[in-house]
C-alpha cells in the first residue's frame, strides 16, 4: 500500500497488508490514540487502527478542528486509502462521535459505506448533547482526569495537564455544538453499546440510534462494565466486533439487550 504523508498521520501506527479487515478506533474526548494501548493489535482476523486526531499527542501543533462536520470531511480524506477491505469504526462517548460523523461523511460524500459502525456509550447526533463532563468547570475537569489517570495505572504531570485540559475544553465544546436536526440514514450495520453499570450514559438513553439505520441493521447490545471497561477492551467486546467484521465468522453467541 502506497499512501500520502497527509493520510499516513491518521493512524498511530500503520496498518498491515495481511489483515482481512480492520477496525478504526476514535479516541474520546481530551484523549489520543494512545489511549487504546491495552487493545490487542488485532482481535481474531480483525486488525485494530488507531485513529489520531489532530491537536493531540503527535499531532499536537495541528489546529483543532472545531466542529465534528470539520473533523469528518478531513478524516474521510486521511482514512479512504485504509478502506480497502471491510472495515469498522469504533468509538466510545465523544469518539462515538467522531466515528459516526466520519461514516456519515464517508456514504454522503465518497458513497463509501463500512461494514459497521460501533458506537458506545453516546446519545443519538440528533438529541440534545448529554453528558456530565460537558457542563464541568475547568477544576473539575482537572480532578476528573486525575481520578481517570489513576484508573489507567499513572499519573498526569502538571505541565501536561494544562495542556490536556486545553484539548478537553476543546473537544467538549465541540460535542456541545454538534446536533443534528433530524437523525439521517446510514447504509452500515451499526451497533449501539450500552454499559450495565454506566452512570455517565445509561444503557436506557441510547434509544435513538434506531432512527439511523434501516430495518435489521441496527443492533443493540448490553456489556457488563461502567463507564471506562472499553479501555480494558474486555472479551465479551472484542466478541462483539469480531463476529461483525470477521469475513469467515463462526457461530458465535452475542449477549443483546433485550
Amino acid at each position: 500500500m502506497t499512501t500520502s504523508v497527509e493520510a499516513r498521520k491518521w493512524l498511530f501506527r500503520q496498518p498491515s497488508e495481511d489483515a482481512p479487515a480492520r477496525l478504526f478506533c476514535f479516541p474520546y474526548s481530551g484523549a489520543g490514540a494512545s489511549m487504546y494501548r491495552a487493545w490487542p493489535q488485532r482481535i481474531g482476523p480483525v486488525e485494530v487502527c488507531l485513529v489520531q486526531l489532530p491537536a493531540r499527542e503527535n499531532r499536537l501543533p495541528e489546529r483543532h478542528p472545531g466542529t465534528y462536520e470539520k473533523l469528518a470531511v478531513d478524516a474521510t480524506l486521511g482514512l479512504l486509502p485504509y478502506l480497502d477491505r471491510p472495515s469498522g469504526f469504533f468509538g466510545h462517548c465523544g469518539g462515538a462521535l467522531s466515528a459516526f460523523a466520519t461514516a456519515l461523511e464517508l456514504e454522503r460524500s465518497h458513497d463509501r459505506v463500512i461494514s459497521a459502525l460501533f458506537l458506545s456509550s453516546q446519545v443519538a447526533a440528533h438529541e440534545k448533547p448529554f453528558g456530565r463532563w460537558l457542563w464541568l468547570p475547568r477544576e473539575e475537569l482537572s480532578d476528573e482526569l486525575d481520578v481517570l489517570a489513576a484508573r489507567m495505572g499513572g499519573a498526569i504531570s502538571p505541565d501536561f495537564k494544562e495542556l490536556a485540559l486545553d484539548l478537553l475544553e476543546e473537544d467538549l465544546a465541540q460535542q456541545r455544538r454538534y446536533r443534528l436536526a433530524a437523525p439521517e440514514l446510514l447504509s452500515c450495520e451499526v451497533y449501539v453499546l450500552g454499559w450495565a453499570g454506566d452512570v455517565e450514559i445509561r444503557p436506557d438513553q441510547l434509544g435513538g440510534w434506531q432512527d439511523y439505520v434501516r430495518s435489521g441493521r441496527h443492533h443493540e447490545v448490553l456489556l457488563d462494565g461502567d463507564h471506562h471497561t472499553f479501555l480494558e477492551a474486555p472479551a465479551p467486546l472484542q466478541d462483539v466486533i469480531s463476529a461483525a467484521l470477521d469475513p469467515h465468522p463462526v457461530q458465535r453467541r452475542v449477549r443483546r439487550k433485550h
